[in-house]
């Protein structure tokens, strides 16, 4: 069989005649890789760029249209050891990429042109005190005037902009201060230029354009860091699929392609680009990205895969039920960028201080001056009075002290495997004293699974699983899968209600009901000692067996319920399962409070009972039975494998089997929240200080540049500390 790539979908052209492709490229690590494959590819002739983002992994290149074909590259990059497939850049990625390159285009031309004036203004302020020529001053403003002026029309474009949307708009914003303190910096700093004046501010105007864009661009950056892992989804899931165009015919195809029952290939090395179930072959996988279990798991006819799984070993085939948009890997994207994008109370909160913040400066502003004026004060002192108080009350450090925060925190939630689903989850989940559990798919695992393995002989087992594949019920399926056997046996008959039998060695052979198979004291006796399971018997011949299915506990949730009360929060459980499996889940877990057998509606009067009493609860389930307490509940969270309603109406989703998520929620979400409040508190004590200082007139321009933008520094510093993950 053959794959050619179809790279059709991914040229672009750049429109001077030469075309463009992005490829993600597996393998590069280290600056020594970047630069040897842009040394190898640039000798192609007729390559005209070749540049690797270390980053993300992913490699630029352009050439002249019609002279080369694109399988070269890959080819080329497979004989040095890096594999690489098409990526396609989404509009929204491209769109925040050019706003990152702008704006680091305008830094450092605002950074270069800062340098070189500030080159000159040493001189002039030695000068000054000593015995400077009029003239040699004069000519070293016009210098600084002649390097500032354009560079501060290029690079404080994205201020001047946003003042400009506000005031059409009739509103302000934190960028009409900042605009008018650049606009009278420069224009009092021309004036005395031109009246011969010993002082301009040419320094301060472009010191201050550089540090809001130095700013500015670290705050977007850490937006981005959130984002790193969804976002980075070349290093994660394939953009292409090879699919079979007939039977033992296939073709390397885009993701976006792939269409529902379509059969794809999957290799050993390949990540998998659809969702869907394996229809033939065996193999390791690594399902880390969505499950978060490190250890590789067995793939077998009838196993589901998800977009993103790399096959460690073997061959499959799987039919797919999502492709491009739809898999489970593309929702927890969109479930990421959901949260980054909705707004918190705290943030909500920071943006109407910042709205009454501007015209609160402009007024300071001008009232200094006009003091300054009324004490005696020239029109000139007056002025640079009223610049430095523009300069130093600009609100960034508001405005970043909450997204900030929850923009490092998301980040660390993310990588702890918890995607927010509410722009407040934050704040709400660090306000919990206490955790309602459902039990069934939360507390345990959503699979089935055989409790009682070690009284199964591994030839019974093996028979059992084979006989289970041709039955369609859950409990029999879970013999199947725990067995990991992929053909059925021949000449089986289904008894609805009752169970599977046939023939083997000529001996009768049956799995199903106890009574169906003749088993019915070891089902009593297995019962007995485990009420939550449920007994599917196996008989062959004389020989009787019975196996003890049900869901397993979360394997960290006892360690979870532990460091839950440690923090001092409360824990019950509230479950809709009968009561002898939920006390023996309380017992094993050591949860004092629990309740079984409750109604949807129960579950909610629980909760209300609970808030009137003041307590604030996070709810955590994920049945549909579950989505109105989550909606009713002070916080919640689903699994993963909740239903599309709990995932939807839950304030968080976590991944993987384990329950360590929930802890890390609340502990990341109690220090993000402590974190918003020191840096509202920084920023407010910060323009308290400052606002005096200023209007006194105990500041430059230049100093009060440095010193808002110092509270900005120290505010994202600050904003950092939320990537840790230790209790708070």
């Amino acid at each position: 069989m053959q794959a050619d790539i179809d790279f059709s979908h991914y040229l672009k052209s750049t429109g001077v005649g030469l075309i463009h492709l992005d490829l993600a490229v597996e393998g590069i690590n280290c600056a020594g890789c970047m630069a040897k494959i842009e040394r190898n590819l640039s000798t192609i002739p007729d390559v005209t760029s070749a540049r690797v983002n270390l980053t993300n992994s992913r490699l630029a290149l352009e050439w002249k249209a019609g002279a080369l074909d694109p399988a070269l590259f890959v080819s080329r990059l497979a004989e040095l050891g890096y594999k690489a497939y098409p990526f396609e850049r989404n509009d929204a990625e491209t769109q925040e990429a050019r706003r990152a390159q702008a704006l680091l285009r305008r830094l450092g031309v605002a950074a270069f042109a800062a340098m070189n004036v500030m080159m000159l203004s040493v001189p002039v302020w030695s000068g000054n005190v000593s015995d400077m020529l009029p003239e040699q001053r004069d000519f070293f403003h016009w210098l600084s005037a002649l390097i500032v002026l354009p560079a501060a029309a290029y690079s404080a474009q994205p201020f001047f902009s946003s003042a400009l949307s506000a005031l059409r708009a009739r509103g302000v914003n934190m960028d009409v201060p900042i605009s008018i303190g650049i606009v009278l910096a420069l224009a009092t700093s021309v004036i005395e230029t031109v009246n011969h004046a010993e002082h301009a501010y040419f320094d301060a105007a472009i010191m201050l354009i550089a540090f809001l864009l130095a700013g500015r661009y670290l705050d977007q950056n850490m937006q981005r860091r959130t984002r790193a892992f969804a976002g980075n989804l070349a290093a994660l899931k394939a953009e292409t699929a090879t699919k079979f165009v007939g039977p033992t015919e296939i073709k390397t195809v885009p993701a976006a392609a792939i269409r529902p029952g379509d059969i794809v290939l999957l290799r050993p090395g390949e990540r998998c680009a659809v969702d869907g179930n394996v229809i033939e072959g065996r193999s390791e996988v690594d399902q880390s990205l969505i499950t978060g279990e490190t250890l590789p798991a067995i793939a077998t006819p009838g196993s589901a895969v998800f977009a993103g799984t790399l096959v460690r070993s073997g061959t499959l085939r799987i039919r797919a039920s999502a492709a491009s948009g739809g898999t489970l890997l593309d929702e927890i994207s969109r479930l990421l960028d959901h949260a980054l994008q909705a707004r918190s109370r705290y943030l909500r909160l920071a943006e109407r201080a910042s709205r009454l913040y501007a015209p609160m400066v402009h007024a300071t502003a001008f009232l200094a001056m006009l003091g300054w004026l009324a004490y005696g004060a020239s029109f000139h002192d007056s002025i640079v009075t009223a610049i430095a108080v523009l300069i130093i009350t600009c609100p960034c450090a508001l405005g970043l002290a909450v997204p900030a925060v929850q923009t490092v925190a998301s980040g660390a939630l993310f990588s702890s495997g918890v995607l927010l689903n509410a722009g407040d989850a934050i704040e709400r989940i660090a306000e919990i004293d206490r955790v309602i559990f459902d039990k069934t798919g939360t507390l345990t695992l959503p699979e089935l699974d055989v409790a009682n393995l070690a009284d199964i002989p591994d030839d019974v087992l093996k028979i059992a699983g084979r006989l289970a594949l041709s039955s369609r019920h859950p409990v029999a399926a879970a013999v199947a899968r725990r067995a990991g056997v992929a053909s059925p046996l021949p000449d089986i008959q289904e008894e609805p209600g009752q169970g599977v039998h046939g023939f083997l060695e000529g001996r009768p052979i049956r799995l199903g009901r106890p009574s169906f198979c003749g088993a019915d004291n070891l089902a009593n006796e297995i019962l007995c000692g485990d009420p939550e399971a449920s007994v599917v018997a196996f008989s062959h011949g004389e020989s009787k067996y019975a196996f003890a299915v049900r869901q397993r506990l979360r394997p960290d949730a006892a360690e979870v319920v532990a460091g839950l009360a440690r923090m001092g929060i409360a824990v019950e459980i509230v479950s809709g399962d009968r009561e002898p499996a939920v006390r023996l889940t309380a017992e094993v877990l050591g949860v004092h409070e629990w309740r079984a057998e409750v109604s949807p509606v129960d579950k909610i009067d629980r909760i209300d009972e609970l808030a009137r009493r003041g307590c604030k609860v996070l709810m955590v389930g994920d049945g549909l039975n579950d989505a109105p307490a989550l909606a009713a509940a002070h916080a919640s969270m689903s699994p993963v494998t909740a239903t599309h309603m709990s995932q939807a109406i839950a304030d968080a989703v976590f991944l993987g089997e384990r329950l360590a998520p929930v802890l890390a929620a609340v502990k990341v979400s109690r220090k993000a929240l402590r974190l918003m409040r020191q840096n509202l508190w920084l920023a407010v004590v910060y323009n308290v200080l400052a606002v005096p200082i200023a209007i006194a007139g105990l500041v430059t321009p230049l100093i009060a540049a440095a010193a808002m933008s110092g509270s900005s520094v120290i505010v994202m510093f600050n904003a950092l500390r939320a990537r840790t993950r230790e209790a708070a």
